[in-house]
């Protein structure tokens, strides 16, 4: 699983612009309860001279993240990125175009209040509870009207026609948020100085608050990175003179499974492993000859799961994988494999394959808490097999080293999550001896609809991914059981 999203537990529209009578300005107005989030400046409404401001916070909840990355369900600090999205909301009143918001970390804890006015601003915080353009919760004013805010870090979001969604990359705060160095209040979303002060008037932008109910237009605040796993044991390949150094690297995966649960190998732990090649096993037997030092230094890659990095120089077919730790006289070995090897074979023709795909362990329902694992089978079209692969019981599939995929709801065809072949690859497909494989948690998805899986695969004649026709579907039921 490489996405992971969290949504807003609190979000506030605040403002000091006039109520319809042009007199009282809505300052004292909560409107924490409205579906909307707005952000505007109007100038020279009320006299040549006047503006009037409205801005949005909103919030999430940081405890959450740090427990998920204090069980590992989301990379270290590093490792991944954070992104703020919040999505526009249509509307018949006028849009502005070419400008700018920013983003800023909200200074000093607020209330969310209970009003839903945005219209004449009526909802005033009653009960001392919520917050306004004055105040930040019951009684307790902000430092500055309009809110409190640090100025750095500041991210901005371009929307250059005006109804783009905002999708700003937030890491740094963030991170400042799990680390302790700056208290968590959320963000603070309004215009740029130079717009708020200009003699322009931006009415109106919107977006959905996190009281929509549009469930995949609510403010999400998006963890990625690039989760996927290359084990290269079903598709390694011996040392060519065709292919690039790099290319000429295997990766070999040790999963340490202990009564179904990986986990840390006692005395390595998180500490290196070393890894040799034979072509035969035996006490008298001596390992293959590496391009690489022998023996191989790998390491741990995550709880219960190591990895090494060969280049070898064979004409076996067939090799053994040794894992071990110590030296001569003191070897502690933890693990033999096998692994079968293929050589690179130039062509003297162009290949343009097409593929057929499915995904052997689809299920038709699936549950809200459920993290699923698909596994996808492949081969190319107009296949046909020999002796030899009909009388195996299993058929092997094709490994695809870059391959990413994308899940759209079937009722309208809504991309819920894209694909993700960007800097972070935060849908790229993993892959072993069994084929390509990717991990995905359900909770992302609003229960009680239909999905579709589809797929892109690279490729390289053209330097770029092409999606496969095939869609496979799947429900998200209502209830955990």
């Amino acid at each position: 699983m490489a996405i992971k999203r969290y949504f807003a537990t609190k979000d506030n529209t605040i403002t000091n612009a006039y109520q319809f009578n042009l007199v009282t300005r809505g300052t004292g107005s909560s409107m924490g309860q409205a579906d909307i989030l707005e952000v505007f400046s109007i100038y020279g409404q009320e006299s040549t001279s006047s503006s009037e401001l409205c801005r949005f916070m909103l919030e999430f909840d940081t405890t959450a993240i740090a427990a998920d990355r204090a069980s590992n369900s989301i990379p270290v600090s590093g490792e991944c990125k954070f992104y703020l999205q919040i999505y526009n909301a249509r509307h018949s009143q006028s849009l502005p175009r070419d400008y700018n918001l920013n983003i800023y970390a909200v200074s000093s804890p607020w209330q969310e209040g209970n009003g839903i006015d945005m219209v004449n601003y009526t909802d005033l915080t009653y009960d001392q509870v919520g917050s306004n353009w004055i105040r930040r919760s019951g009684s307790t004013s902000w430092s500055a009207e309009g809110g409190d805010f640090h100025a750095d870090p500041a991210f901005t979001a371009e929307f250059p026609i005006g109804t783009e969604d905002m999708k700003v990359d937030v890491t740094t705060l963030v991170e400042q948020w799990l680390a302790g160095t700056k208290d968590n209040y959320g963000f603070h979303i309004k215009l740029p100085p130079s717009l708020e002060d200009s003699q322009i008037s931006y009415y109106t932008k919107k977006f959905f608050g996190r009281d929509s109910e549009f469930w995949f237009k609510r403010p999400t605040l998006e963890v990625r990175w690039d989760s996927s796993i290359k084990d290269n044991r079903g598709n390694f390949y011996t040392s060519s003179s065709l292919a690039p150094a790099n290319d000429n690297l295997n990766t070999l995966y040790l999963y340490n499974f202990v009564r179904g649960n990986l986990t840390n190998i006692p005395g390595v732990e998180q500490g290196e492993l070393f890894l040799d090649l034979y072509a035969s096993t035996g006490s008298t037997t001596t390992a293959e000859t590496l391009c690489l030092s022998t023996p191989v230094t790998g390491g741990w890659v995550s709880t219960g799961i190591y990895s090494a990095s060969v280049c070898i120089e064979t004409t076996s077919s067939l090799l053994y994988d040794v894992w071990y730790t110590g030296s001569v006289g003191s070897y502690t070995q933890y693990h033999t494999g096998s692994v079968s090897t293929d050589q690179l074979v130039a062509q003297d023709y162009s290949l343009t394959n097409t593929y057929i795909l499915s995904v052997t362990n689809q299920q038709t329902l699936y549950y809200p808490t459920q993290n699923a694992r698909f596994r996808l089978f492949a081969r190319t079209k107009g296949w046909s097999p020999n002796i030899y692969t009909v009388a195996q019981s299993t058929v092997p599939t094709l490994v695809f080293e870059s391959a990413s995929y994308q899940i759209t709801r079937t009722v309208d065809d809504q991309v819920v999550v894209p694909y993700g072949t960007g800097s972070q690859y935060s849908t790229m497909l993993s892959y072993d001896v069994s084929g390509n494989y990717f991990d995905f948690d359900m909770s992302m998805l609003e229960a009680g609809y239909s999905y579709g899986i589809h797929f892109s695969l690279y490729d390289s004649a053209i330097g770029s991914y092409v999606e496969q026709p095939s869609e496979f579907k799947f429900k998200v039921n209502k209830y955990d059981y």
